[in-house]
Parts: structure tokens; C-alpha cells; sequence
């Protein structure tokens, strides 16, 4: 049975992703990178259960999610657009693959790169960000989600591609094994990815060319 929390705050952070706060549970426990099951406590919504990632820290007194929406579908993410400080969410089971091993490279496609925001929150507060790189594939300059924390945080270390605009600083296209080289500077540390799984899959395999073994990728399993 899940439990009901209420929204503290919702926002739009682009024009499609929403950051919504609200309360935590209490006995909540998970781990940075970890997504939790959440409904709408809407009558006719509280069984329309959808995964979303925590991109709060587990010892924040409070619970944060950046969110796609999809306006075009009338789906949970539409629903989410209506809702407002007050309304109320269920919460259910918490889970997810993707942990932090130690140094590497951040490998992110959209939304995917919700899971990597609550690491890189917490290597920041345990001054640990050093060595750490970011590679943001989007659409357009408006998709970039946190653009100008991650720049804060990460410099030059974080690199953004782009597939539909041209932009002076921004690689564009997709992720390819040339970028990925180009990159990794032959870093010995681990590969976290997370994105749609045709581009998971195609990096996995630009990566396995690149002579990275299996055991140094960490990814989300679907």
C-alpha cells in the first residue's frame, strides 16, 4: 500500500520537465539514483502507477522529482500539469540499478539524466566531483535540464550534444564512438548510463568497440 504525501512546490525547470517537492514519507529510505513508484491521489488516477527518479538527497526533509511531461498524451505526466502546491501523490515501492561505483563518466539522453542529478548532488556536498564528467545528448538547447547547474558544477566537464540545432560550445548530432573517445580521455573509471533504450543500446555497443568491459557500465535496467 502506498503511501499519500503532498506537493510543497511544483515548477516548470524547461519547457516540458517539471520539478515538483513534496513532502517525505515517513520511513523512506533510498539511494541516490534510485526512482520510486508514484500515482496521482486523483479519483480514476490512483492506480495509473509510473516510475519516477528522486533527484532529492536521501537525507533531505523533503522529496524532489524533475519530470517529462508529455502534453500531447492524456497520461499521468498531463495530469501532473494541473496539479498544484496542496494536491497529493502516492508513493509505493522505491527501486532502480543505477548506484555510484566510484569515478567515471555520466552518460545522460533527456530525462534520462534524472537518476545521475541526485549523484552528482551528493558528490558535491562530499566534495567528490573532481574526475567526474558529464555527456547530455538532447534534442534542442531548450531540452538541457539543470544546464546551468551542471556547467557550475562540472565546467568544462560537461559536454552537451545536441541532434536538432547548431550551437557554438555544443557538439551536435548523436553520441557516437568518436565522442565517446574523445571524451574518455581512456578514463579507467566507470561508464553510468541512463536515456531511451535504443541510444543505451547503441552506446553500449560504441562502448564494448572501445574495449570497456562489461563490469565498469553501469546502467538502468529495463
Amino acid at each position: 500500500m502506498g503511501k499519500t504525501v503532498k506537493i510543497i512546490s511544483i515548477e516548470h525547470l524547461t519547457h516540458d520537465v517539471l520539478r515538483i517537492e513534496a513532502e517525505k514519507p515517513r520511513g523512506l529510505s533510498y539511494q541516490p539514483g534510485q526512482a520510486v513508484d508514484l500515482s496521482i491521489n486523483k479519483p480514476g488516477w490512483e492506480n495509473e502507477i509510473r516510475p519516477f527518479t528522486f533527484t532529492s538527497l536521501p537525507d533531505d526533509d523533503h522529496i524532489e522529482f524533475s519530470i517529462k511531461t508529455y502534453p500531447t498524451h492524456n497520461g499521468v505526466t498531463n495530469q501532473l500539469l494541473s496539479l498544484k502546491a496542496g494536491d497529493e501523490l502516492i508513493a509505493g515501492e522505491v527501486f532502480g540499478d543505477i548506484r555510484y561505483k566510484g569515478n567515471g563518466i555520466f552518460i545522460a539522453g533527456g530525462a534520462g539524466v534524472t537518476p545521475f542529478i541526485s549523484i552528482l548532488r551528493k558528490l558535491e556536498k562530499e566534495n567528490k566531483i573532481n574526475g567526474h564528467k558529464l555527456i547530455f545528448a538532447n534534442k534542442t538547447k531548450s531540452d538541457i535540464i539543470h544546464e546551468d547547474y551542471f556547467t557550475r558544477l562540472l565546467g568544462k566537464n560537461f559536454i552537451n550534444i545536441l541532434s536538432d540545432e547548431n550551437h557554438a560550445g555544443y557538439e551536435h548530432g548523436f553520441i557516437s564512438p568518436e565522442l565517446l573517445k574523445k571524451y574518455s580521455d581512456g578514463a579507467s573509471g566507470y561508464y553510468y548510463l541512463c536515456g531511451p533504450p535504443p541510444m543505451m543500446q547503441a552506446v553500449e555497443k560504441y562502448l564494448a568497440g572501445l574495449g570497456i568491459s562489461e563490469n565498469r557500465i553501469v546502467r538502468e535496467a529495463f
